[in-house]
């Protein structure tokens, strides 16, 4: 009885201990989780006229068309002059922009950079870009750098001492499959900010942006509708009718 009596202690402390640090991290970061199997997760760019969204207002109007509310909205990697994805996009199975493999200056090249995305079953995953091989199940991609976690690890090239700080969002994958978009609240670095993902859970992440990122979750009292993007990732579901 003893022994029950430590484990039970013990296990309670560990809930405890967990939860206050879900809640310690909330102060700092904006998290939300997603089963993609079970909610529609979607990258946006364009509307249905051509012209590019680049702000969340826009796409939230753009989802209230269809009947869908938004719960859950982010910019989804980074872009070039225009608006334009910097890298590889691909919506609906369609490519809309080509891969990018070529060294350069910027977070984007910081190596290796990756490639999150989603297939026709609804399975996401993250990738290095260059050992990311095209076929017709990848419904949705966006890439981005650089990587974040690499199996489980934090990228080696970031340095935890680092004085290069930035409001930063993020994607990661957890061992279920799920999805954790996260955004920094205040300005972080890269070692930290892939702590927050290897502290919940993932085994890979990948870096989305930094200073101009924007992120809608009103259900967490977070509503930024603001920003001028190219790629844009929401969560979905249809919007209840009102039968008064």
């Amino acid at each position: 009885m003893k022994i029950l009596r430590i484990a039970f202690i013990v296990l309670c402390c560990s809930v405890v201990f967990s939860c206050k640090k879900k809640d310690e991290l909330g102060n700092d970061f904006v998290i939300f989780e997603v089963d993609p199997k079970i909610e529609k997760v979607s990258f946006y760019w364009k509307d249905t006229d051509g012209t590019i969204l680049k702000s969340i207002s826009r796409l939230k109007h753009k989802t209230e068309r269809k009947s869908e509310k938004l719960k859950f909205a982010m910019n989804g990697g980074m872009f070039s002059i225009n608006n334009i994805p910097k890298g590889l996009y691909i919506e609906n199975f369609k490519v809309l922009h080509p891969i990018d493999t070529l060294s350069g200056k910027g977070n984007f090249n910081l190596q290796p950079n990756g490639i999150f995305y989603l297939t026709k079953n609804n399975e996401a995953g993250i990738i290095e870009s260059k050992a990311f091989t095209h076929d017709s199940h990848i419904k949705y991609a966006t890439q981005s750098g650089p990587l974040l976690l690499i199996n489980k690890k934090i990228n080696p090239i970031f340095k935890k001492d680092s004085k290069n700080t930035n409001i930063r969002n993020g994607v990661g994958i957890l061992k279920n499959g799920n999805i954790i978009f996260i955004m920094s609240k205040d300005e972080v670095n890269f070692y930290n900010f892939a702590s927050v993902f290897k502290d919940a859970g993932c085994e890979k992440a990948l870096y989305l942006d930094g200073f101009v990122s924007r992120t809608y979750y009103p259900e967490k009292r977070w509503i930024q509708e603001d920003g001028d993007f190219g790629v844009m990732i929401g969560v979905t579901e249809p919007k209840k009718l009102n039968l008064k």
